[in-house]
């Protein structure tokens, strides 16, 4: 029999045309172009576009998109009304998943998987996600969703829509940059589950809950969360160096160093950096960039972390973005979501134009020829 490989890692399952992930060299490509070109240069729009249509969309086609999601950002009255009863010790990420579940009870074509109906789906996931996120963090704290508004782009709407207020510009680049670093990595644990789900020809709310529901586990989407409770532990230590060394003596992992694929730096954290840095100083909230950094440096002087090649992640920076940007930190793993759902539909949209059911074997490795007993014989 075949060996095992846990986690299948490394193993091929599929071909695909939308990102290509060099550990080895730090690499990170969507269709073809490379993230530090996207990241530096490209709007989150024209990035969903180039997944979604393979190409880059020219001003036309970018306007005309931009106008389909402001379209579609709108959050159905009635699903609002049953946001409001869910309890607000709900974790967010439990909610973003109950929510788009629920979108496809509404939705009357919700069983439609064909490309075009698929399509018209994933715009509005996408258009409508930072809605959800935005109108639960208010009424969590016991204010009124705002609507969002049709003149603003889609980072700074979901900003506008968190708090009312208009906003800082740095604060927009670093979200959108943001948004389009994370929008697509392979085939990672909840991509693979949406194209799983995909496979089984469901329809596309299904595939995006599992998406969502993968996420939400600490070894893939709560990284960020768990950096910046670092950053904050740190800093309350008063000690960033006391802090790292008692951390480091109590076998505690330092949060956003290492990734299980890139084995030099990560492309997008070397976008993210100098943006939090930038932020930190137009916010007046330094202070967060500057214990990173200094982890980070303390991190990267440690021969643990020189040996095994390990580097500040995507996570590690964007933790402080997030959290500067004025976003909840038990919220950052559906920032996370409201990037990667750009993937998660490509390649939704991917698997059913070239479906096979996606179906692994497992090694069964129990006992064998057990003897049954009546209930009446076992001791």
């Amino acid at each position: 029999m075949s060996e095992v490989t846990k986690g299948l890692a490394g193993v091929i399952a599929a071909d695909t045309t939308l990102s290509r992930v060099d550990g080895e060299k730090g690499e990170l490509i969507y269709r073809g172009y490379n993230i530090m070109d996207l990241g530096q240069n490209a709007c989150f729009e024209e990035v969903v576009y180039l997944l979604w249509n393979g190409e880059l969309p020219n001003k036309t086609q970018l306007e005309t998109f931009k106008a389909a999601l402001v379209s579609k950002r709108a959050l159905p009255a009635a699903v609002l009304n049953i946001m409001r009863e869910f309890p607000h010790e709900a974790h967010p990420m439990a909610v973003l998943r109950t929510v788009v579940s629920g979108l496809g009870l509404i939705d009357p074509t919700a069983d439609d998987i064909s490309l075009e109906g698929a399509r018209k789906k994933a715009l509005w996931l996408t258009a409508v996600l930072p809605t959800i996120v935005a109108a639960w963090e208010r009424i969590r704290t016991n204010k009124d969703p705002i609507e969002p508004r049709a003149d603003l782009g889609h980072a700074a709407n979901f900003l506008y829509m968190l708090s009312g207020n208009e906003p800082n510009p740095d604060a927009v680049n670093a979200l959108d940059a943001y948004l389009v670093l994370l929008a697509d990595h392979g085939f990672n644990a909840s991509t693979f589950a949406s194209r799983v789900t995909t496979g089984t020809l469901a329809d596309i709310y299904s595939a995006i809950t599992s998406a969502i529901g993968t996420l939400k586990g600490a070894a893939h989407g709560g990284a960020n969360q768990k950096a910046m409770e670092q950053f904050i532990d740190a800093a309350q230590r008063g000690d960033v160096e006391a802090w790292y060394r008692e951390t480091r003596a109590a076998g505690k992992r330092i949060m956003g160093i290492g990734h299980r694929v890139y084995k030099v730096e990560d492309p997008r954290a070397k976008i993210l950096r100098p943006m939090a840095e930038k932020l930190a100083k137009s916010s007046g909230q330094g202070e967060w960039y500057d214990v990173a950094a200094q982890i980070e440096r303390l991190a990267r002087s440690d021969e643990y972390f020189i040996q095994r090649n390990l580097y500040a992640n995507v996570d590690y920076y964007s933790a402080v973005v997030l959290y500067m940007i004025g976003v909840p930190v038990d919220q950052f793993t559906c920032l996370f979501a409201l990037s990667r759902i750009a993937g998660w539909t490509a390649h939704v949209l991917e698997q059913l134009a070239d479906n096979r059911l996606i179906r692994p074997r497992a090694r069964y490795v129990g006992p064998e020829k057990r003897q049954f007993v009546p209930i009446e014989q076992r001791p």
